[in-house]
């Protein structure tokens, strides 16, 4: 599959771009999109959602002018999806281009003027197969022939969905990683009927939005990161449901331990509880395991207390920090 990728292809037509779903990861591809000079709509479900999204977009705002003051006296990491390393910081043209990031974005609740003239449409919604299904079922007949079509799914595959669309050639797997003007990379991952153009166009895409495009050659739930990163909650999240420790005490092990930033229970914080109680619930629900043996090798961990105290958390608006 893939067999015509090329790391630099032509460059891409796309102009309009719409994010459906203003949650953490769509708020930033959507922010980072219109920074590099796309122009960007997210399109939302319903009044509530813009009002869980304005802030969202308020705060990357005020995060990207700190990161870009940060950068220019010294005090902060260099972010890669803000500016390149190797050449010197033009602070002013950079703090010019938030700006105009912020007083472009458009939210948008008509589903049928956000994507009346999108080039490309990524959606970013929950880790839920059948709200992914019915969104594209309702997306596929208000798309113009030109529009092709990314998910952000963390561990969904694009062959799940291909057919609803109604564009299984244009469409591919399009995930970034939290925090992408710092963690900057985007793997881009097709189905057995994603055109091989449409594939290089998308990575060609990840490379303007300043990502750092990592090709997948073959559908993979989790694609690399998230391959990597899944089992190592879980694992976390079954010590804690299984009573063998406490959430702080987990992520001081692993922090304190290999000398990482962040331990489990943070890194679960920051992309969100929902996203981790769906995880969770997608692992719950694998069928036929019927012999015993057989289901404890496939499911290693707790998942039904996991998810009982997730959704508790949830249910209360609590998080770990």
């Amino acid at each position: 599959m893939f067999k015509n990728f090329k790391e630099k292809g032509k460059t891409m037509a796309f102009k309009n771009v719409v994010v459906a779903g203003g949650g953490v990861l769509g708020s930033q591809i959507a922010f980072q999109a219109a920074y590099c000079g796309f122009d960007v709509t997210i399109w939302l479900r319903s009044e509530g959602s813009i009002g869980r999204t304005q802030p969202k977009i308020d705060k990357l705002r005020q995060t990207y002018i700190d990161a870009i003051e940060a950068m220019a006296n010294g005090s902060g990491p260099w972010c890669a999806g803000i500016a390149d390393s190797d050449k010197p910081l033009d602070k002013d043209a950079c703090l010019a281009r938030v700006d105009a990031a912020y007083n472009g974005l458009k939210l948008e609740l008509d589903m049928a003027k956000a994507v009346a003239a999108a080039d490309l449409v990524i959606e970013s919604m929950a880790e839920d197969a059948k709200a992914k299904i019915e969104f594209y079922d309702k997306l596929a007949p208000l798309l113009p022939e030109k529009t092709v079509i990314a998910t952000n799914s963390s561990t969904l595959l694009p062959g799940q969905f291909a057919k609803n669309t109604g564009r299984p050639a244009k469409y591919v797997a399009l995930h970034f990683a939290n925090s992408i003007w710092k963690n900057n990379t985007a793997e881009v991952m097709g189905h057995d009927g994603t055109d091989a153009a449409v594939f290089d166009q998308m990575i060609e895409f990840a490379n303007q939005i300043r990502m750092i495009a990592l090709p997948v050659r073959k559908e993979k739930n989790g694609y690399l990161l998230n391959s990597m990163l899944v089992p190592w909650l879980l694992s976390g999240m079954d010590l804690w449901a299984s009573g063998v420790s406490d959430p702080k005490s987990i992520d001081i092990a692993w922090e304190h331990g290999t000398g990482a930033p962040k331990g489990p229970f943070r890194v679960i914080d920051t992309v969100g509880l929902n996203t981790a109680y769906n995880i969770v619930m997608q692992y719950q629900g694998v069928p036929g395991l019927l012999n015993p043996l057989f289901k404890k090798m496939m499911l290693p961990y707790n998942y039904k207390a996991i998810a009982k105290l997730l959704k508790g958390m949830i249910d209360r608006k609590e998080s770990f920090y």
